[in-house]
């Protein structure tokens, strides 16, 4: 898959001062499958809502997004609902975990639309990532970081051509990054997937293939 940005800026970024971006002041951007990108800026320069628009969530943009040489305005809910069931996948910033499930059942929800893993894998991943004990606990009482890589094992659940991760360690020391981060470089090398990581932190994307700032 590839995705291309045709002159792209969401529409609030309009009134700001984008001079300076290696992003929202190029004619054309491509994201391909297999590579790994990185974006770093500070809050409020459209890290997000870059993500929510090729997730398909947000449509407040100016110019075009291809998927595959289409226009991703031309799609109707039931291609987005197959796109987001097999070729992207995102981890959100604000995670978007069911607080009264279990860790185990906000992923196994995912898990069963999908049959993408076996329940071993899941346990295995949450042992690297540090949460196997947790996997019982209602998710609304673990800690920020925790729910993180919950939502990380999640998004991993399921087939993607693209992984997208929005500030996705952002509540995490530095090993369980690296873990983290590894965890994720891993599944989408075994997929040939592509990667889109945002980060308010340059350091974070120092392995990224590419990177932009906004």
């Amino acid at each position: 898959m590839i995705i291309r940005l045709d002159k792209m800026i969401p529409l609030p970024l309009l009134e700001q001062d984008t001079s300076g971006s290696e992003l929202w002041e190029r004619e054309e951007v491509h994201f391909e499958t297999g590579k790994h990108y990185g974006i770093e800026a500070e809050s409020g320069r459209g890290k997000t809502t870059l993500l929510s628009i090729i997730y398909g969530i947000r449509k407040d943009y100016q110019g075009r997004v291809f998927m595959d040489g289409k226009n991703i305005e031309d799609f109707r809910t039931r291609q987005w609902s197959q796109l987001r069931k097999n070729k992207l996948s995102m981890i959100f910033q604000g995670l978007e975990l069911f607080d009264e499930l279990s860790a185990l059942d906000n992923i196994r929800l995912k898990n069963q639309m999908t049959r993408h893993h076996p329940e071993e894998r899941i346990y295995e991943m949450a042992s690297m990532l540090g949460i196997e004990n947790f996997l019982k606990r209602k998710t609304g009482i673990l800690s920020f970081g925790q729910q993180q890589r919950v939502a990380i094992i999640r998004a991993l659940c399921q087939p993607f051509d693209f992984l997208l991760a929005d500030e996705c360690f952002s509540h995490m020391d530095q090993k369980n990054t690296s873990i983290a981060y590894g965890l994720i470089k891993q599944e989408c090398e075994n997929r040939g997937a592509g990667l889109i990581l945002t980060s308010l932190n340059k350091s974070e994307l120092e392995d990224m293939e590419e990177q932009y700032s906004l």
